[in-house]
Formats: C-alpha cells, sequence, structure tokens
C-alpha cells in the first residue's frame, strides 16, 4: 500500500453540513460557527410535485449533519429530510446524522383514542430506514419519542439559554415566578424554579375537547410578582393567551411567556398581540422572521451555538452532557 493509500485510511472524516429547505437562516449560523460552508445541495419540486434532491459534492466517508426543522411544510420537509439522508448514505457517507430542532410530529407520541396513530414513532422508523444513525433534536414534546428509536438520540436541552435569557433581560428576575401552563410541562418548570432558587405555581386546566380548553384553576401566589410563563411549544397560543389573562387578574405585575418551539399558526400571532404579554420569547428552532414583523411582542433566543457545540463534540467523540447545564461562549 502506497502511503498515498495509507493516509486515506488514516484520515479523520470531516464535518459535511448540508441545510434542508425549513431554517436555511439556522444552519448557516451552525456552519458560521463551527467555520464551515454549508454543503452544496440543490432541492427542488418537480411538475407533478415529487421532490428532488441533488447532493452537490462528495461525502464519501464523512461525517455528514444535515439540518432540517419540522415547521413549515412539514410533510414536504420531512420528506426532503428522508431523501437527502438517503442520497447522503447510497454516496458512501461515514456517518449521517439529522439536526432535527423542532421535531416534527412529537404531540402523536401515543395513542389518546381507538384506532389513533403513534405517528411520532412512525417518523423515528422512517428516518432509521432512510439511513440516519444520529439524530440530534431539542426539548422534545414528551422525552419517550427517544426509545422509539434503535439509534442514538440527543435531546439538548434549550433550559441553559432561556436562564440565560431571564438573567441577562429581567432586572427583577429574583422575585418572579416560574408557572406552568399545565400538568405536562410541571418537570420543566420546576427545574427552572429550583435553578434561579425561586417560587413555582402550576395553572390546571380543564378541557371541553382537545385544542380547546373549558377552564383554569391557578395553584400557586402570584400576586404583586413578575409571572414567568415556560413551556415546550405553542401552536395557536390559545393555552398560554389564557393563562396570561388569568395569571394578570391574579395580581401579576407583568406577564412573560417562554417557549423552546414557536410554531404560532392559525390565529396565535392576533392572540399574543391581543393578550397581557409583556414579551413571549421563543428560540430559533423555528423561523420566527416573519411572525415578528406582525407582533412586536415576539423575541428570539438563539440557541444555533447549542447545536453547533452538539456537533462539534459529537464529531469529536465527546460528550454532550456539558451543553445541558452551560451555554457555549
Amino acid at each position: 500500500m502506497d502511503a498515498k493509500s495509507l493516509l486515506q485510511l488514516t484520515k479523520k472524516p470531516n464535518i459535511k453540513i448540508f441545510s434542508g429547505s425549513s431554517h436555511q437562516d439556522l444552519s448557516q449560523k451552525i456552519a458560521d460557527r463551527l467555520g464551515l460552508e454549508l454543503g452544496k445541495v440543490v432541492t427542488k419540486k418537480l411538475s407533478n410535485q415529487e421532490t428532488c434532491v441533488e447532493i452537490g459534492e462528495s461525502v464519501q466517508g464523512e461525517d455528514v449533519y444535515i439540518v432540517q426543522s419540522g415547521c413549515g411544510e412539514i410533510n414536504d420537509n420531512l420528506m426532503e429530510l428522508l431523501i437527502m439522508i438517503n442520497a447522503c448514505k447510497i454516496a458512501s457517507a461515514g456517518r449521517v446524522t439529522a439536526v432535527i430542532p423542532c421535531f416534527p410530529y412529537a404531540r402523536q407520541d401515543k395513542r389518546g383514542e381507538s384506532r389513533a396513530p403513534i405517528s411520532a414513532k412512525l417518523v423515528a422508523d422512517m428516518l432509521s430506514t432512510a439511513g440516519a444513525d444520529h439524530i440530534i433534536t431539542m426539548d422534545l414534546h414528551a422525552s419517550q419519542i427517544q426509545g422509539f428509536f434503535d439509534i442514538p438520540v440527543d435531546n439538548l436541552c434549550a433550559e441553559p439559554a432561556v436562564l440565560k435569557w431571564i438573567k441577562e433581560q429581567i432586572s427583577d428576575w429574583r422575585s418572579c415566578t416560574i408557572v406552568s401552563p399545565d400538568a405536562g410541562e410541571v418537570k420543566r418548570a420546576t427545574s427552572i424554579a429550583d435553578r434561579l432558587n425561586v417560587d413555582f405555581a402550576l395553572i390546571h386546566k380543564v378541557r371541553k375537547k382537545a385544542g380547546e380548553v373549558d377552564g383554569m384553576v391557578l395553584v400557586g401566589d402570584v400576586k404583586y410578582r413578575v409571572a414567568i410563563l415556560v413551556d415546550d411549544m405553542a401552536d395557536t397560543c390559545g393555552t398560554i393567551c389564557h393563562a396570561a389573562d388569568k395569571l394578570l387578574s391574579a395580581g401579576a405585575t407583568r406577564v412573560y411567556a417562554i417557549l423552546t418551539h414557536g410554531i404560532f399558526s392559525g390565529p396565535a400571532v392576533t392572540r399574543i398581540n391581543s393578550a397581557g404579554f409583556e414579551a413571549v420569547v421563543v428560540t430559533n428552532t423555528v423561523p420566527q422572521e416573519d411572525k415578528m414583523k406582525h407582533c412586536s411582542k415576539i423575541q428570539v433566543i438563539d440557541i444555533s451555538m447549542i447545536l453547533a457545540e452538539a456537533i462539534r463534540r459529537i464529531h469529536s467523540g465527546k460528550s454532550v452532557s456539558y451543553l445541558f447545564s452551560h451555554v457555549p461562549l
């Protein structure tokens, strides 16, 4: 074996980052953070609406990361991600990691009624079948979704970035109350409250049917205090807007909402504008530029450095547990 062939065998694979169509701004920020250029890829729709993907550079033996968030045209973007994974896999990529900041179909994680699908499990199976070797995501709606995969899943946490924002942007945060808008978010809310060493409150909601809240009961005291609602996701924003009104009527001086994934579909922006929020703070797992043009209350926390550092650590074979308690500088 000559020296050139030996060098190729011992050469460490390079990081290749490709962006899907859903959130190219976030992909660019991740690449910039790592000092890399985004890989060349062309995605297009054929006349019959089939998705076509062309990877424009060699990925043979390389460590490939494909960034695609579960937002916008979710079904098209999911199909695009699956095709990109498969294209890289059959082009002999060394490892293919899907970076999915907002995991699609995450709310369909269990059978709520007879004959209902568990679509999150189906998405997990599709990603594995397409050829993904690793998944990076953030604040899954239900952490047990990790168990749907037979491949490694890193469920990163926005909490360190949220804590940093609270300390920097809310001057009287030491006298605030962290509020969970429903029982499902108690663990997240109590974790933030414990790390800030502040009080915790819970809103118990009674539903008429899915997506429609009948009434709310506040458990805890927010009188003369700043109330901070925390949740993993807000879609139509009915729950958090009702919760904000409940907190203000209970005597809260100001109300903030801090969310990981701001889906903001349907009447969400109108509801936020009408509600008594001081600010609705979301991460950029989902693009927010258009929503911010129509709602001055929406503010964004950049989490690209967390995803970039996770990629760097995984590529280097290091633990990502540091990111559960620290924001990369």
